[in-house]
């Protein structure tokens, strides 16, 4: 629908050659293919349409090939060619349209409320949006009946029940129906108008339904205690159809359900089988089938509720168990305690309760009763002062009735208990369980208190048991040794070496007069100092200085003797070994000669005799 001469596209075309020379670059466009509906202009080479109104709906696609010449199209001149492919796009031009004028529909009447009973379409040249279109019923008697939507996709209009059919009442039904374009194009509003209209003819088809009951639910009562066989209700339903069969009636149960009414199969009567109880049902909902003695196949249902009245049966009684407490220092005409009541009846034949004491028993001289007229009543003291070594629990009998026609009662006794209590009325205590109590330990937390302390205790006894059983080590310190070893490894410098073994090593003063104690044991007797001077120490003889220490060592109660050992390192005299050092060198005789080592020649005498006797002892 474009104006003649539109422009469509611009082609250009090159040339090497120089274009300085002539003509030989000068090109001119010409249109081979596409004529007569497009040409191209020969100097720009734009392409423009070459007719007024083309139809996309008549032709969509054009493929049009332009030649570029140069030397100004003159023969002799080279040329190219290339094609270009033209679509035509859509616009709204064309209205929709039915295909056919009229139109018939066959509906059966057991067709379903709001199922699609239908599709109806009209036809559209244009594409894409341009094709859109809605679907609207605009006159008809079945305008009630039907509605129709449209389905965006397929482009149908799609014909839904409203409302249920019935063949007996009326067999057929007409509508008129439009179809119109959603998206208009005002520029080409003088082809319209954009949209059809056609007509539908519904023919209703007669189908054999099942019975219909004359209400969509029913509600019904009985009183409860009722005689079995009393009449509940009645349901009823009829056929439908010109046939106008008889119907029958049952009741749908479960396998696992109690049954508590039956029905007539012929007239539809609901009856009681079983004495009914308010108080634990009160309310019964079942359901009842009918169908057709003909078809028993076609069978429709109604939901029956069944309310249970109530009847006053059940006597009032107290709400809960009541735990009452007066106190020793309560005074006449004192409130202890409220109290209510509960009626497992209906509100009608509940309350309003009444409060008294039985008129029968004489007159209690402690406690008295007091109607709240609130469906409470109060319990107070009669007399000054109460003691729980005297008496610790009262018993006091009342009665309560209710507002049912005819009046039920009943007796109950309330439990008193004496308690000591505070100024302020607090509760102090009763007994064992009433003081946890108030001090607001129960039993679970007094549990969990003593399981905590027993414990604890445990952990305390197996502390003070490993502490008992530990040994203290021997050596406590790194300053408590019980031994001292002097080594000489010195080979020495031969007979004249007189330094080479210091005697005064073994006599060393600070070892001599220090005394040390056991830790773990306390000496019983304290041992006389051991302290001497310097010059008695050198003219002790070397033997009896050995012999000194080792019977201090073996006496000295501040030790531990079992585990002692004290060493004076001397190769000894007449060592098997032999020996290697300079000493040996000096002579070939068996027997040392320790005259060179002048005064002490004869201490080293000793020693080697008494190396062998220690040697003897700390092996035993």
């Amino acid at each position: 629908m474009s104006d003649m001469g539109t422009s469509v596209l611009q082609v250009t075309a090159t040339d090497a050659d120089d274009p300085t020379y002539g003509n030989s670059a000068r090109v001119v466009y010409s249109i081979l293919q596409g004529q007569p509906y497009f040409s191209v202009d020969p100097k720009t080479g734009v392409i423009r349409t070459a007719l007024h109104n083309m139809d996309r709906e008549a032709r969509e696609h054009y493929s049009v090939v332009i030649q570029a010449k140069d030397m100004a199209g003159q023969v002799g001149g080279l040329s190219g060619s290339t094609t270009v492919n033209i679509t035509l796009t859509d616009v709204n031009d064309n209205p929709p349209r039915f295909p056919q004028k009229h139109y018939q529909l066959y509906v059966p009447e057991s067709a379903q409320v709001g199922s699609a009973v239908g599709k109806i379409k009209a036809n559209d040249a244009d594409t894409g949006s341009n094709a859109d279109m809605t679907y609207s019923i605009i006159n008809g008697d079945g305008i009630g009946i039907f509605s129709i939507s449209t389905d965006r996709e397929t482009r149908e209009g799609i014909l839904s029940l409203k409302k249920p059919l019935n063949y007996e009442k009326k067999k057929s039904y007409t509508l008129n129906i439009e179809g119109a374009n959603t998206h208009l194009d005002f520029r080409f509003s003088h082809l319209g108008p954009f949209k059809d209209a056609t007509m539908l003819k519904i023919i209703v088809g007669d189908v054999d339904e099942p019975p219909q009951f004359s209400m969509p639910s029913y509600d019904m009562e009985v009183y409860e205690n009722a005689k079995i066989g009393t009449i509940v209700g009645t349901v009823l339903a009829q056929d439908p159809d010109s046939a106008n069969s008889l119907v029958r009636y049952f009741i749908n149960y479960n396998a696992e359900e109690d049954r508590f009414f039956n029905i007539d199969a012929n007239t539809g009567t609901i009856k009681t089988t079983r004495v009914l109880d308010r108080e634990e049902t009160p309310w019964y909902n079942i359901t009842v089938a009918a169908s057709e003695n003909d078809n028993p196949g076609l069978l429709s249902h109604v939901t029956v509720g069944i309310r249970v009245l109530d009847v006053n049966d059940n006597p009032p009684e107290l709400a809960r168990e009541y735990d009452i407490v007066v106190c020793e220092n309560s005074k006449p005409g004192q409130v202890i305690h409220t109290i209510s009541a509960t009626d497992k009846d209906d509100f009608a034949n509940g309350p309003r309760f009444n409060f008294f004491l039985d008129e029968r028993l004489p007159l209690n001289p402690n406690f008295t009763l007091k109607d709240n007229e609130d469906n409470t009543a109060s319990i107070l003291t009669r007399r000054r002062r109460f003691s729980r070594s005297i008496q610790d629990v009262y018993y006091l009998p009342i009665m309560i009735s209710d507002g049912g026609i005819p009046s039920l009662s009943s007796s109950s006794t309330l439990t008193i208990r004496v308690c000591a209590c505070e100024r302020d009325g607090r509760v102090r205590t009763c007994h064992a369980e009433a003081f946890l109590s108030s001090a607001g330990l129960s039993t679970g937390a007094l549990i969990a208190i003593l399981l905590c302390v027993v414990i604890l205790l445990a952990i305390v006894v197996l502390f003070i048991t490993l502490r008992r059983s530990k040994k203290e080590p021997l050596i406590i310190s790194e300053e408590d040794v019980r031994e001292n070893v002097v080594t000489y490894d010195d080979e020495g410098g031969g007979e004249e070496d007189t330094e080479a073994f210091d005697i005064t090593a073994l006599r060393n003063p600070s070892a001599a007069e220090e005394l040390k104690y056991r830790r773990d044991i306390r000496p019983e007797v304290k041992l006389t100092p051991r302290h001497q001077t310097l010059s008695t120490l050198e003219s002790i003889d070397v033997q009896e200085f050995i012999k000194q220490r080792l019977a201090e060592a073996d006496l000295d109660p501040s030790v531990p003797p079992y585990d002692s050992l004290q060493t004076y390192a001397y190769e000894g005299q007449r060592s098997e070994a032999g020996s290697i050092s300079s000493l040996d060198s000096a002579t070939t005789q068996s027997d040392q000669d320790y005259h060179y080592l002048g005064d002490w020649g004869p201490e080293f005498k000793k020693l080697a005799e008494l190396y062998g006797e220690i040697e003897s002892e700390r092996t035993t």
